[in-house]
């Protein structure tokens, strides 16, 4: 049927199938005609479980109620091959932004983790090189949610959850859920909103004291009640803690601004070395700060077979570090290596910092770095603690004795004839070394043995199977109290004996003189009592049961700095008779090249000799040198009157030269400048392939420049340059690597100023 209208006459359309077709239409008859498919209606009578379903799934939805095969065309409508085709109902898309209007959704978190934002200054975090946020445990810290619309505390819900390590579990403390609380509480994980901007939300987040340090990953929670719809939504950064010395109720916590700088926050250092007499010192580069160093960190934790929920107790952390930086057992950060050769690898004293030591085991996935000796394990435990947050410093002990059968005593074996025993003579006297105190308390032990805990990072002996030792509480070691935990026998022998005043005895089944190193100074009656305790639950209970005549000494002795490299190294002995009796006696002197663990490699000179100036001539020694250009002088002998044994071992160092470092110009930030670095080569020799490494923190990374060789007693300068990236009081560091000449270093303060 075609109708036709007069202009201006309105089209009226009676048809009820036309009707039906536009919602909200009357027939003529003024009655509603029913519609064909009311899709308010059945918005209106839907649940909500149907709602959320038909948002989620619309195909799904559609296919529900529809036998026709829907596509979508390229204009976005709705193309079907059935008969139902017509227009989309409005009141579809209308159901749908009514339902977006009510989810409560996190569209970002703001983890306020720049070096400016308040968290880091806090917790004293500020100077980590990351961007993600690193807070300290049982501090509240701050996170803003953006939200989809305005939160209602009546009528929405938000909770946090952090996970960490790979099967995070509620039971364990690695999968944490935290409340959204109207008040914080101590010793809990909790949230509650401190600030809120129409969609912006900032909430303050407490942990606990006894929090896993670690990484964590942030997932924020929501729940609108009227529609009961949850969403989730993962932070793109993750949270890193670590233990607390500001916080009292910590177990790492150190009182004083002046020691918690030092032994926390301070990322350079020295370390000593040398022998008692002749004590060197070098510049040790930290970096606990820098770029990479805590996900390093972190990685030789994960490293190790103890789990994530083992991770926030201290002593168990530290237990934990001291096998995984050596590598025997484990596969730890590094490998040690005394033999001289280091082929493959790096010199251990052409080490001037840990940071590169650190990386490269984190890149290389694992794979222990060459090589290390004490001074380098203990330089990298000092970072890996203070980047975690436990107070840690660095100790070197002259004299330190290596104790192998818990006899608490040092033993040295002598034939009738005075002749040392070799085979027998495991223990040994190291010239240095260096080991670790880190500060705890240590609820685990009897009251009053918290505070400096020593640790050992040198592979030497296994404790319960493993390559480690400590913590051991230095309260007990001073007190003889050896039966307490961990690895206090083995420490209290390293810091007790000394080889300048020796307490012999004869044992006659061995038929040999065991001579027992004790200290260099008279022991006070308390120390006295403390060592006699000791050494009851030594395996030599006995070891002072027989009294011996001691009115004669033996003492060696050294002109100012003592003799250099390249030189004749000359000493003297004088025998004290300290009795009011004449005294005869004839000393034997050896003296044998030595690492500086007391392990003799060759004997260079044998001497029967009287009362003289010893002289020991450079074309004797200098193709005998091993690392660190150390000598063992021993002499022993009797006195014919009273059958006293005279015994006295001295270590002494052929000093080396320094590297001197010159800054040149001013230093600012993002600009280049330069340092003038010399060395004089002090060997009538030619040295081969000499290799200068420069590194300096905020300066630049470490840098090797290949000087070749250098011809006998010559001067060489190079010109190192770099872009500072740091402004402050920094340290640039240089050593030499060479195979004829170790221990070779120089340091150089810069001044950085900002760009102007």
């Amino acid at each position: 049927m075609m109708f036709s209208r007069m202009p201006g006459e309105r089209l009226s359309i009676r048809d009820n199938s036309a009707v039906g077709r536009f919602h909200g239409v009357s027939a003529s008859n003024g009655q509603a005609v029913p519609e064909r498919h009311s899709e308010s209606k059945m918005k209106k009578e839907e649940s909500g479980c149907r709602r959320w379903f038909r948002r989620a799934c619309p195909c799904c939805f559609r296919r529900q109620n529809s036998s026709n095969d829907v596509t979508i065309d390229t204009e976005g409508g709705a193309v079907g091959d059935g008969e139902n085709e017509g227009p989309t109902s409005p009141m579809t898309a209308t159901g749908d932004t009514e339902l977006g209007e009510l989810t409560l959704a996190v569209r970002s978190v703001d983890l306020l983790s720049q070096k400016s934002d308040r968290n880091k200054k806090e917790h004293h975090t500020d100077q980590y090189h990351s961007d993600q946020l690193v807070v300290r445990r049982g501090q509240t810290f701050q996170i803003e949610l953006d939200l989809s619309r305005t939160f209602n505390p009546n009528t929405d819900k938000l909770h946090l959850e952090l996970k960490t390590g790979p099967l995070p579990q509620v039971s364990k403390r690695t999968h944490i859920i935290i409340p959204l609380v109207d008040e914080l509480e101590d010793e809990r994980w909790e949230a509650k909103i401190v600030e809120q901007n129409v969609n912006r939300v900032k909430l303050s987040v407490n942990s606990p004291i006894t929090a896993v340090i670690g990484k964590y990953k942030l997932t924020v929670t929501t729940q609108c009640l009227k529609t009961s719809e949850t969403t989730t939504h993962d932070s793109d950064k993750d949270i890193y803690m670590l233990f607390n010395p500001w916080c009292e109720d910590d177990t790492v916590y150190m009182e004083g601004e002046k020691e918690l700088k030092e032994y926390v926050l301070n990322d350079t250092g020295r370390i000593y070395y040398g022998t008692e007499k002749q004590i060197g010192a070098r510049t040790w580069n930290f970096g606990q700060f820098d770029e990479g160093i805590l996900e390093a960190c972190l990685f030789v934790l994960d490293n190790s077979e103890v789990p994530p929920s083992g991770r926030g107790d201290p002593v168990n952390v530290v237990r934990v570090i001291s096998a995984m930086i050596n590598s025997p057992d484990d596969r730890g950060v590094l490998e040690g290596n005394w033999s001289g050769n280091y082929a493959g690898g790096t010199s251990p004293t052409a080490w001037s910092g840990s940071v590169e030591i650190l990386r490269q085991y984190h890149k290389e996935g694992g794979t222990p770095v060459k090589y290390g000796q004490c001074w380098v394990f203990s330089g990298v435990t000092t970072t890996v603690l203070r980047c975690l947050g436990i107070p840690t410093r660095s100790v070197t002990n002259f004299q330190s004795a290596h104790d192998t059968d818990v006899s608490l005593t040092t033993d040295v074996y002598f034939d009738e004839i005075m002749e040392p025993i070799h085979h027998l003579n495991s223990d040994s006297i190291w010239n240095f070394h260096v080991w670790n105190d880190c500060w705890m308390a240590r609820p685990d032990l009897p009251p009053g043995m918290g505070g400096w805990q020593a640790v050992d990072s040198t592979p030497q002996e296994t404790s319960h199977g493993t390559f480690r030792c400590g913590p051991a509480s230095l309260a007990a070691i001073r007190s003889g109290q050896v039966y307490l935990k961990f690895d206090t026998p083995f420490v209290f022998a390293e810091v007790s004996p000394d080889t300048s005043m020796l307490k012999g005895s004869y044992d006659v089944a061995k038929k040999n003189i065991i001579l027992c190193i004790w200290c260099n100074e008279m022991y006070s009656e308390e120390e006295r009592i403390a060592v006699e305790t000791a050494c009851r639950y030594g395996s030599k209970p006995d070891v002072y049961s027989s009294p011996i005549a001691e009115d004669v000494r033996v003492e060696v002795m050294m002109e100012g700095e003592g003799p250099r490299m390249g030189g004749d190294a000359q000493l003297k002995i004088v025998v004290k008779n300290t009795s009011s009796q004449p005294r005869r006696t004839t000393l034997h002197s050896q003296v044998a090249v030595m690492y500086y663990t007391g392990v003799l490699k060759d004997t260079v000179k044998k001497d029967t000799l009287n009362i003289i100036d010893w002289v020991l001539p450079y074309t004797q020694y200098q193709n005998q040198l091993v690392d660190q250009a150390a000598l063992m002088l021993t002499l022993s002998g009797r006195v014919s009157e009273t059958q006293q044994v005279l015994a006295n071992q001295t270590s002494f160092r052929l000093r080396t030269p320094d590297l001197h470092i010159e800054p040149i110009g001013e230093a600012c930030v993002g600009k280049e400048t330069s340092a003038k670095i010399t060395f004089t080569n002090p060997l009538p020799c030619t040295l081969r392939n000499v290799v200068i490494r420069v590194e300096g923190l905020g300066l630049r990374d470490l840098h090797p420049i290949r000087v070749g060789d250098v011809s006998k007693h010559a001067n060489v300068t190079v010109t190192e340059h770099f872009i500072p990236t740091i402004a402050g009081k920094r340290k640039l560091v240089a050593s030499l690597d060479c195979k004829q000449l170790s221990q070779v270093h120089g340091v150089a303060d810069i001044d950085v100023h900002e760009s102007q």
